[in-house]
């Protein structure tokens, strides 16, 4: 089935189907960012309402934007999943020494097979016919404690339902006691990061010396780890590789540190958790933590959960005020409650943004019969919150002291101790369209200290105060002192060992055009893999050296943009460790391009020059076939001690200047970054750039 329709001003078009995938859409752009999209709909994969919505980037504020949403209705029996639910015994439940386990499984489908599984343990079979099954559980074993109950039920067909948990005790569950820790400092790790972290033990090195280390900026150390669980290039680590997330939170509790696992929405992308129409999957997700936890040895438990669903980046959060937001404060007060149905110590907290308070669309929330700021519904429910408090400067009305100050005064007037946490984004964020005033990014880690330090000497005797989180990992590894000539940067244990080649032979596909995507196994490395190396040529028996260097990828997928159409293109993948050792090359793939009417345009010349406290970047553009200059529109941002993000024409030569924010520095380092040229009739073949970058260093010493 094929879908389509049109977009103006939009760029980065993706569709969203059942709130479980996002996939690009094809387009036919007028090369301003305008044009036709399509995208083929496989519908024989699916039976019942199919919600879909085609998302993208606003080409002026660089923000999400959304298309009405469609409600399409598909009838395939043969796709269609069995619905599984627990009747006995009921959740919360005690039950005797000798418990029928009941399933109810009902489907369009004959079921072939109905099947318990009870602490994490092994998949039994239930006994019974037609819709209900039984299985005999003894729980004399078990001793006194909460257990989970989950089933599932195949079909004839091979589809598989689940049902949702049941928590049962054999004394009988009151609500645990939660305790709430300080967690200074934390830090947030994705699953592109915590995947490997669990996959290969020999990575905690690289982890354990970063989080340690306490002399490079003279900062605190880490104690607190939030861990990415959800699923990751077709892994599901709670699922899968249980006894391998065991191992990595046994090993961090050794060395000192506290794990939480930190989960999403369980839908794509993770905000549609917060709809209740996409409740079922979203409960998943956290009981999936709960599970675990019920299925490990103590030691090797998560420690907490840290929530990340963030309902505000959904259209109607400021359309429909207040549904989502309600809806929102429905599921958090429902995790909560399986949690508490869990038995478990296991305080769990979202992370939320400063202006809950503040916002027209958050500030009078009704909910439960009261009106108050939704920050302060969600303080009510959660053991604590994590604030991102993203802002570079400590002082001031706009500086994360003061956009904190109301949830610490709220924690501490309803008593709850250690439960706000206070998050500061280092993120390279200026390609979206926040603003670089949110990020440290820009100013380095020296001058991150010293800010942090002012907030340590404002919070750290209020009682509600729990530390600060950074965001995140892989950033925080290479964020220096400072963007300059003087720049010191964080230092991996010396390794001198390269990694291995990676896993088999690399995919290679075409999209359309202009770009081409990969996909390659894992490599292997003693210490830890931090990125792999694409290396793209137009002949079989390329070089796999720095003239063919397509661009890296920190996980197990490329996407090769910016080609040539009718173009083959041929492609190897080498693993690089934190050391900087490089692995051997892998086999070569191949794909072939496909056809437009568009004309390919690159950059001639990119130059950047600092005088008078700012920078300044010319470029000019032209045709690939001939080397014509061509008028352009260059969206475009500064990097390195610059952020801003500019929207500039040519001038009559052809010719786009640009200037930043200023930069009174006595030393430094700028560069810029175009992110898209728009020209009507062409489009951007990046791959063929004859200027790739343009930066430049200045400092007193050399005036």
């Amino acid at each position: 089935m094929r879908l389509e329709g049109s977009y103006t001003s939009v760029y980065d078009l993706s569709i969203v189907i059942n709130g479980n995938l996002i996939d690009r859409v094809h387009t036919l752009d007028t090369g301003m960012e305008s044009g036709k999209w399509y995208y083929d709909l496989e519908a024989l994969n699916y039976d019942g309402p199919i919600e879909v919505v085609v998302i993208g980037s606003d080409s002026a504020t660089r923000y999400g934007v959304w298309s009405p949403m469609i409600t399409l209705d598909a009838d395939y029996s043969k796709v269609s999943k069995p619905q599984v639910e627990i009747i006995n015994p009921k959740d919360k439940e005690i039950v005797n020494a000798d418990t029928t386990v009941q399933i109810q499984a009902l489907g369009k489908n004959d079921i072939k097979k109905v099947e318990v599984r009870i602490n994490g343990g092994a998949w039994k079979t239930a006994a019974g016919e037609g819709k209900l099954y039984e299985m005999k559980w003894n729980t004399r074993p078990l001793g006194e404690r909460v257990s989970s109950i989950e089933a599932r039920a195949t079909d004839v067909y091979g589809n598989v339902g689940r049902s949702l948990t049941t928590y049962v005790s054999t004394q009988g569950t009151e609500k645990p006691a939660q305790s709430v820790q300080k967690q200074d400092r934390a830090m947030w790790i994705w699953e592109s990061e915590s995947y490997p972290l669990v996959m290969n033990p020999r990575s905690r090195t690289v982890l354990h010396a970063m989080a340690t280390d306490t002399s490079t900026f003279g900062q605190d150390p880490i104690t607190t780890l939030y861990l990415g669980v959800d699923k990751f290039e077709g892994t599901d680590m709670l699922e899968d590789e249980r006894g391998k997330v065991r191992d990595f939170v046994k090993w961090a509790h050794k060395e000192g540190f506290r794990v939480q696992a930190l989960i999403a929405g369980g839908t794509r992308p993770p905000y549609f958790g917060a709809y209740e129409r996409y409740r079922e999957p979203a409960l998943r997700e956290f009981e999936k933590v709960l599970n675990y936890n019920l299925s490990s040895d103590p030691k090797e438990r998560f420690d907490g959960v840290n929530v990340d669903v963030e309902p505000y980046i959904a259209a109607d959060f400021k359309t429909d005020t207040p549904s989502v937001q309600i809806q929102y404060l429905d599921y958090l007060e429902t995790i909560l409650e399986r949690r508490d149905a869990s038995g478990l110590d296991l305080p769990v907290g979202p992370a939320i943004p400063r202006w809950y308070d503040t916002s027209d669309n958050t500030k009078a929330i009704p909910w439960k019969g009261v009106t108050k700021p939704l920050s302060q519904h969600i303080q009510d429910i959660a053991d604590y919150i994590a604030i991102m408090d993203y802002r570079d400067q400590a002082e001031g009305s706009v500086g994360i002291i003061d956009q904190a100050r109301d949830e610490l005064e709220y924690a501490n007037a309803i008593e709850k101790n250690n439960s706000v946490v206070i998050g500061v984004e280092t993120k390279d964020i200026a390609d979206g369209g926040d603003p670089e005033m949110i990020s440290f990014q820009e100013e380095g880690r020296t001058f991150m200290e010293a800010e942090l330090d002012k907030v340590y000497a404002a919070f750290e005797e209020n009682p509600a105060f729990a530390g600060i989180a950074l965001h995140h990992y892989e950033d925080l590894q290479k964020l220096p002192t400072e963007w300059g000539p003087e720049a010191v940067s964080w230092q991996a244990p010396a390794d001198q060992i390269p990694p291995g080649a990676v896993k088999g032979t690399p995919q290679a596909s075409a999209f359309n055009f202009q770009t081409v995507d990969l996909s390659y196994g894992p490599a292997t490395d003693n210490r830890e893999v931090d990125e792999y190396r694409i290396y793209r040529g137009t002949e079989p028996d390329f070089p796999a050296d720095e003239a063919h260097l397509a661009g890296t990828s920190r996980g197990l997928s490329y996407t090769d943009k910016g080609l040539l159409p009718e173009t083959t293109y041929y492609y190897k993948v080498a693993a690089v460790d934190s050391s900087g050792n490089i692995g051997k090359a892998s086999k070569t793939t191949s794909a072939t391009t496909g056809i437009t009417t568009l004309k390919p345009l690159v950059i001639d010349k990119m130059e950047i020059v600092y005088e008078q406290s700012r920078a300044k970047a010319t470029l000019l553009a032209s045709y690939w076939n001939t080397g014509e200059t061509v008028a352009v529109t260059v969206h475009g941002r500064f990097t390195f001690k610059g952020g801003k993000y500019v929207d500039v024409a040519t001038d009559e030569s052809g010719v786009a200047t640009a200037l930043s924010e200023g930069l009174a520095y006595e030393s430094g380092k700028v560069g810029f970054l175009p992110k898209r040229l728009t020209a009507e009739g062409y489009y951007w073949a990046s791959a063929y750039d004859r200027v790739k970058a343009a930066e430049t260093e200045w400092s007193s010493s050399n005036e």
